[in-house]
């Protein structure tokens, strides 16, 4: 009887807890593209019970009330779900950035995370689109230790990129962009929205592989594609907003300028503000001051629409994946003339497995771009003109065709207003890219060796027109002629490369062979003409040559074309025994033409690894996930320089001999015969993961020396410069990245990270005798010196300012100045620091003053996720660099301009007011117009780069048919804090002279996808 009882009571526990199973389907998709995730496994929790999801991520399991389901697949972060009285639930995984499982994109091929040896970072989808621009480098600034982004506010204009610095004088900073395994200058022509990953290779032996091409940094870009046995999905993604220029100067007022007018004691200067007055009445508020105060950056500002709308369709069969994608992007520029950029792309990628060891592909981008291009004239115009002096002067009966106001009509020696600048020149350019692309890839032994050839052709076309309509101002501002410049460009980089893979696993050894070949073949052809007197010119249709008079084409002609071949071998060896010791070697051997006295350079590479966690003392550690030690050595040679060029001449020439002057026979030979640049870098790193891998850290030191440095060498007698192999040149840093990832629960995650990196730059070999180059302007010297950065600014140090006469007395210098150059200094005049302490101001007492180049670099990020609601904030910021202020320095050219409030406000006008500003008077000197720290100025800022706020709508929630919609708002640059007295601290050369302004950018997106 208790048996029986016993087994009804089993069976009913049993029935009930039957009864209590749900059945619960779902789809489980990546959050970083949204598209699902086939093989992913779902597992209860403390059971063997659990499924997979099929191809397009679905699955169904039974659970009970209470239980926990784990979500889980290979490069992502896991998610636990508790089983409520749910039927359906959805899942998302987050890209688990730290995984040792994912793969990096290297050099004709990929490796596992795990396995690098070299520095590289990488930056995913979801961090590229936030930033609306037109150009999507802008979007790694703060994002990648040792990568320096300086923004351009330019429309169509891209940013300048520095890795690790710059490695050469002259040939260029540029990194290498490889786009789906194609090779570009630019990319210009990409949309933000199908970015895959940005993976930057920093260090020599990560780059070594790309040879001479590579030798700035190589930025990999992996765009989106679909995948096999993936229904097709359908994407939006569009965003429209603004700019508006932030940090705007302050220019003196009109009440500041004739205060300043009047201190200066300059007769003219007093005339002048008269002359005003008269023409223009007084002023009520203030009867000595002309009744005109125009702000003239404020009249030539305004603000500026963006706008970016993309649609795509990606998706497979059983063989086959695709993606293709549409998008057009348009910008207004904040200078308020003719200044816009407008692109439009066509983008499509397709993979064929045409059986199981042959796969073919192919990837196309059309790009058709409109830019109008500012007069950036227009900048400093604004800075110079005079607040005393309105936009139109309708006492100018004479202009035609708008009465514009003219500076010099009040007697000043300059025009200065910058409106006829900005409304009578048009700068057009249409630009053109046909971008192809073909693989095929066969395995000659499955599973170990393939071979892979590929192609890929750029062709690119820039039509310029430059127009210039005629008109009048007064008889310093006219253009009695038209004129129209016409100008073709076309680019032609072909490259075709062949590559052997062999990839085999035994026993605790993985081993991994590469070697190849790569052909490049690079053509342009340039072609120019410029007419004048264009009939018709009112009229945009007469804006062709055909309608210039035909007769002034004369010497307006040229055209000119170039063609250059290379050609490398190349080999990579990939050694790991038992996951924990790891080899990577390469060598490349490249040939270029264009260097006869050395055709061929062979630039080896090696990196280290180990991976000290999978060791086993310290295995089973709870805090200490992975750890690794790397270290890398390499070479890379710098194929941006011409190595062969220059002619022979002969000439008469007279030289003083003793005390005769003697005629003479003079032979020039300024043929350069260059040596490749060759880069030399030593870099140690660590990659480790903490505390079940929420912490991630990344550090690197490297030394990096350019060998071979080309620097112009002087040639007696003749006055020539000829380039040559005389110097070295060094840059090394530390770089410190670290990332925290965790999930509190099912509705709250967070995110946190920074970077840092230090760059020290400094020419460390001049082989001339008097060893240092001088460069830049005689008026704002720049010089190369051993033990200093290159190009670095070149003058007096400012020591202070005279406050009386007594201590002008009482100083050396100024009487020695006052005894030797007949130059009385006063108070209001700079004290310059007598380096050398001999009592006299003179060239010997120059100092380095700076460099543009920034020695600390940071970023920070926070993201954190609240069910469907995200928010992140970005930061970036830079010290130790140095920005001349080129605007301010003019003075030394024209004394009659207006200066920046900040000068006005703090300028010395009394003994006590300040001891770092000249007078108004003391400016006008020459004395106080020499290249010095008082025109160089700190350049550091601290910026908040990006704010965005989303609202994700999971589809089916407003209906079965409907799908996922993502709502942004994003304020991109909205806080910028510097000392700096000018727009924007980002200065590409340091020299801010006509810097277009960085605008804050602040935009609405909406993404759709079905």
């Amino acid at each position: 009887m208790k048996t029986k009882i016993s087994l009804l009571l089993m069976l009913f526990i049993s029935v009930c807890s039957f009864a209590q199973q749900i059945e619960i389907n779902g789809i489980v998709t990546s959050e970083s593209d949204g598209m699902p995730l086939p093989g992913a496994s779902v597992i209860i929790k403390g059971t063997s019970r659990g499924t997979t999801t099929d191809f397009d991520g679905r699955y169904i399991i039974k659970a009970d009330a209470g239980e926990q389901i784990e979500f889980s697949y290979i490069g992502f972060v896991p998610q636990l779900i508790t089983v409520g009285g749910q039927t359906q639930i959805n899942i998302t995984l987050q890209d688990d950035v730290a995984s040792l499982n994912e793969v990096v994109v290297v050099g004709y091929g990929t490796q596992k995370k795990a396995d690098l040896t070299g520095a590289i970072s990488t930056v995913k989808s979801e961090d590229i689109a936030k930033t609306p621009s037109g150009n999507i480098m802008q979007s790694i600034q703060g994002k990648v230790a040792g990568v320096q982004v300086v923004s351009s506010g330019s429309p169509g204009g891209s940013p300048t990129v520095r890795i690790r610095g710059v490695n050469s004088y002259k040939g260029g900073a540029t990194p290498l962009y490889v786009v789906d395994g194609m090779f570009y200058d630019t990319i210009d022509f990409l949309d933000s929205n199908q970015i895959e990953t940005i993976s930057v290779l920093k260090d020599a032996s990560s780059i070594s592989i790309f040879g001479q091409a590579g030798v700035n940094g190589v930025i990999i870009i992996e765009t989106k594609n679909g995948r096999t046995e993936q229904k097709p999905v359908f994407t939006y993604n569009g965003y429209s907003g603004y700019q508006n220029a932030q940090n705007v100067v302050k220019m003196a007022n009109a009440e500041q300028f004739v205060t300043m007018a009047y201190e200066s004691n300059s007769q003219p200067d007093i005339d002048f503000v008269n002359n005003a007055i008269q023409r223009f009445g007084r002023s009520r508020v203030n009867p000595n001051i002309p009744d005109v105060n125009t702000d003239w950056y404020k009249e030539i500002l305004r603000v500026a629409p963006i706008s970016s709308h993309g649609i795509g369709v990606t998706g497979g069969s059983e063989k086959t994946s695709y993606s293709v994608n549409a998008n057009y992007f348009s910008q207004e520029g904040i200078l308020d003339m003719e200044n816009e950029y407008e692109r439009f792309n066509i983008q499509s990628n397709l993979t064929i497995e045409l059986s199981d060891r042959l796969k073919i592909g192919t990837n196309a981008i059309f790009s058709n771009a409109t830019q109008y291009n500012p007069e950036n004239g227009a900048w400093f115009q604004a800075y110079s003109a005079v607040p005393i002096l309105p936009i139109y002067d309708y006492a100018n009966t004479q202009a035609t065709s708008t009465p514009y106001s003219d500076a010099s009509l009040l007697g000043y020696r300059g025009t200065q207003n910058p409106f006829p600048t900005m409304e009578y020149n048009n700068n057009q350019l249409k630009i053109r890219k046909v971008l192809t692309s073909m693989f095929l890839e066969y395995e000659l032994v499955p599973e170990k060796l393939k071979f892979k050839t590929s192609y890929s052709h750029d062709y690119s076309t820039i039509s310029e027109r430059n127009v210039r309509l005629p008109y009048f101002i007064s008889s310093q501002s006219q253009r009695a002629q038209s004129s129209i410049r016409r100008a073709e460009l076309n680019y032609s980089k072909q490259i075709w490369d062949n590559t052997l893979t062999y990839n085999d696993t035994f026993g605790d050894h993985s081993l991994t062979l590469l070697a190849g070949s790569s052909y490049r073949d690079y053509q342009d052809n340039s072609f120019e003409a410029t007419g004048n007197e264009i009939q018709g010119i009112d009229l945009e249709s007469s804006w062709y040559l055909n309608f210039a008079n035909p007769t002034t084409f004369n010497d307006q002609v040229k055209e000119s074309g170039d063609r250059e071949y290379s050609i490398a071998f190349f080999s990579r060896l990939e050694y790991s025994f038992k996951d924990r010791y790891l080899l990577n070697a390469t060598i490349r051997r490249e040939g270029d033409g264009r260097f006869p006295r050395e055709i061929w350079v062979t630039t080896p590479a090696v990196g280290l690894g180990w991976v000290v966690s999978e060791e086993n003392f310290m295995k089973d550690n709870n805090t200490i996930n992975f750890f690794k030690l790397r270290a890398g050595w390499g070479q890379l040679a710098n194929g941006f320089l011409g190595g062969s060029a220059g002619t022979r001449t002969v000439s008469t020439t007279t030289a003083d001999i003793g005390d005769t002057q003697t005629n003479g026979i003079l032979t020039t030979n300024t043929f350069q015969n260059l040596k490749r640049e060759i880069l030399e870098e030593t870099n140690f790193g660590i990659s480790s993961r903490f505390f079940n891998d929420k912490l991630s850290l990344e550090i690197d030191y490297y030394i990096r020396d350019t060998k071979d440095l080309v620097l112009p060498k002087d040639i007696p007698i003749t006055a020539e410069v000829v380039d040559t192999n005389i110097g070295e040149m060094r840059n090394q840093g530390l770089e410190i990245a670290a990332n925290w990832n965790q999930r509190i629960n099912d509705d709250w995650s967070f995110s946190v990270g920074g970077n840092i990196a230090t760059l020290k730059n400094e020419i460390t070999r001049i082989d001339s005798e008097q060893g240092y180059f001088d460069t830049g302007e005689a008026e704002f010297r720049q010089r190369l010196i051993v033990g200093e950065p290159v190009n670095a600014f070149y003058g007096w140090e400012v020591a202070g300012v005279y406050q009386n006469a007594d201590q002008v007395a009482a100083d050396p210098t100024a009487q020695n100045e006052a005894s030797a150059n007949s130059n009385q200094l006063i108070p209001g005049d700079f004290i310059y620091k007598d380096q050398n302490n001999d009592g006299i101001i003179d060239d010997k007492d120059r100092v380095v003053l700076g460099s543009y180049l920034p020695t600390f670099t940071y970023g920070g990020n926070l993201n954190v996720s609240y069910k469907n609601f995200d928010l992140s904030v970005a930061v970036s910021g830079q010290t130790g660099n140095k920005i001349l202020n080129r605007k301010r320095g003019e003075v030394i050219f024209t004394n009659d301009t207006n200066i920046d409030a900040d000068f006005a406000i703090n300028r010395w006008h009394g003994e006590g007011t300040t001891n770092s500003y000249p007078s108004s008077e003391g400016r006008r000197k020459a004395w106080n117009q020499k290249m010095s720290s008082f025109f160089v100025e700190d350049g550091a800022y601290f910026r908040v780069q990006n704010i965005q706020l989303a609202y994700t709508i999971p589809a089916k929630t407003l209906g079965e048919n409907m799908p996922e919609i993502r709502f942004t708002c994003t304020a991109e640059r909205p806080i910028t804090v510097f000392n700096y007295n000018g727009f924007n601290p980002e200065v590409s050369d340091g020299i801010d002279r006509e810097t277009y302004a960085v605008p804050a950018v602040y935009t609405f997106g909406v993404n759709i996808k079905i």
